[in-house]
């Protein structure tokens, strides 16, 4: 049986290793999750004894966190393609460069809670692109937006992937990620804009004028109506479970329906001149599916390696070498996941512990928190260790050296500054 066990970590190791030099090798990680996936399971069948009864209950908890994902990403390009992101634009024009990067943190902060780190990364960029003309400027305010949209999504139980697996799973609640992971994210963020802001001065050279586009059909009205339904509703997904007690992507799922219905009425008008302008049946193949598999397949041989016990093993080892310090393992996590990626590092850890009331991993438990926040600030130490840090590296030209030399030591500060409030913050609690 140590042969098998010893087979799967290792098939498991060597696929991470792929998935974190997807930019070498130039093999898509989905490819080799799904390869990693189904090899491990199929290692496990071998297994004298073997229980295959975890696979379809693991699939099924694995499918609300893709369900949630895919209706979330569903209702952002809906709002996109309608033109509903243009008050962003007009919000942020201004020709002090320190203004800038002041609005550019606390828009891009905010804005990742709602939607997801990687999305408002995108829309950020094109923002800056007609806002600032010359690149080694912009690449500033670029690296910014990554620092920004990874502390904005730790926060929020709907910002960053690794949080909605938390949240989806009980370990964290709305409300508890919210009132203690916001002070300590928005320290992370304004720290690094503090150091950044040092190096700037004066103004831009010329004003920037800004032209909005007009990406939709739709009149200024039917626009507000579709941003309003879309972010609207992704704020009252929270709220929908709280009161129904019904899994998030039911909440989801409920909000993309109506917003579908709208968009299809308003575009009733308009079938004559263009009879699929931005309706949602075409908005949906530009849906992300190989993001979708790459969870999928990192998951699910993640439940593999917990059923064979490597990571309860792995667990009990932390603890006893930390001595169950969360602060310690949680941090060290943060750090690793600028490396490679947070998700199968988060995913890992679900399943190392379990959630024990009265106790650090009780649900908004301090460990559960810290991992949230951890796992989502650390990725920007390293431009490779967040989706959004490496959608803007490719976006911006941005490279590995640079990044490291000006922008890390500055997110370290940050990442530092957030664990030490949120450790005061518990002292304060515990001292009441």
């Amino acid at each position: 049986m140590s042969t098998f066990v010893f087979l799967i970590v290792a098939i498991f190791i060597i696929g991470y290793a792929c998935i974190a030099l997807e930019a070498f090798t130039k093999v898509n990680k989905a490819a080799v999750a799904l390869l990693m996936c189904v090899l491990c399971w199929t290692v496990y069948c071998l297994i004298p004894g073997h229980d295959l009864t975890t696979l379809p209950e693991g699939l099924g908890e694995t499918a609300e966190t893709l369900f949630f994902l895919m209706g979330a990403m569903t209702i952002v390009e809906i709002v996109d393609a309608n033109g509903g992101f243009n008050f962003v634009r007009d919000t942020m024009k201004t020709r002090s460069k320190r203004k800038l990067l002041w609005r550019v943190a606390f828009m891009t902060f905010f804005l990742s809670a709602i939607l997801d780190n990687l999305t408002t990364s995108i829309v950020m960029i094109m923002v800056l692109r007609k806002l600032i003309q010359d690149n080694h400027e912009r690449i500033i305010y670029a690296s910014l937006v990554i620092i920004a949209a990874n502390s904005g999504g730790a926060f929020s139980p709907i910002g960053d992937v690794t949080t909605i697996m938390l949240w989806i799973k009980g370990m964290v609640s709305t409300g508890g990620v919210i009132s203690e992971l916001f002070i300590p994210s928005l320290v992370s963020i304004v720290v690094p804009t503090f150091l950044l802001s040092l190096t700037l001065k004066g103004k831009f050279d010329k004003a920037q004028n800004l032209k909005v586009a007009e990406v939709s059909i739709f009149t200024k009205h039917q626009r507000q109506v579709v941003f309003c339904f879309g972010v609207g509703g992704l704020i009252f997904v929270p709220i929908f479970k709280t009161v129904t007690h019904l899994p998030p992507y039911m909440g989801i799922l409920l909000v993309l329906g109506l917003l579908w219905t709208i968009t299809e009425v308003f575009n009733r008008q308009y079938e004559e001149s263009d009879p699929m302008a931005k309706r949602v049946t075409q908005l949906l193949t530009r849906i992300d599916m190989s993001t979708i598999l790459f969870f999928l397949g990192i998951l699910m041989a993640v439940l593999c390696l917990k059923q064979v016990g490597v990571l309860n093993a792995m667990g009990d080892g932390l603890n006893v070498a930390f001595n169950g310090n969360p602060y310690l393992i949680t941090g060290i996590i943060g750090v690793l996941s600028s490396i490679v990626d947070n998700v199968p590092l988060v995913a890992a850890c679900m399943n190392m512990y379990d959630v024990v009331p009265d106790t650090i991993y009780a649900v908004d438990g301090s460990f559960w928190q810290l991992l949230a926040y951890c796992a989502g600030v650390g990725g920007s130490m390293l431009i490779i260790g967040s989706a959004a840090g490496v959608v803007v590296m490719g976006l911006e030209k941005i490279t590995f050296g640079w990044y490291m030399k000006k922008i890390s030591w500055i997110v370290f500060v940050g990442y530092v500054a957030g664990i030490v409030v949120y450790w005061l913050e518990k002292a304060l609690i515990f001292t009441a």
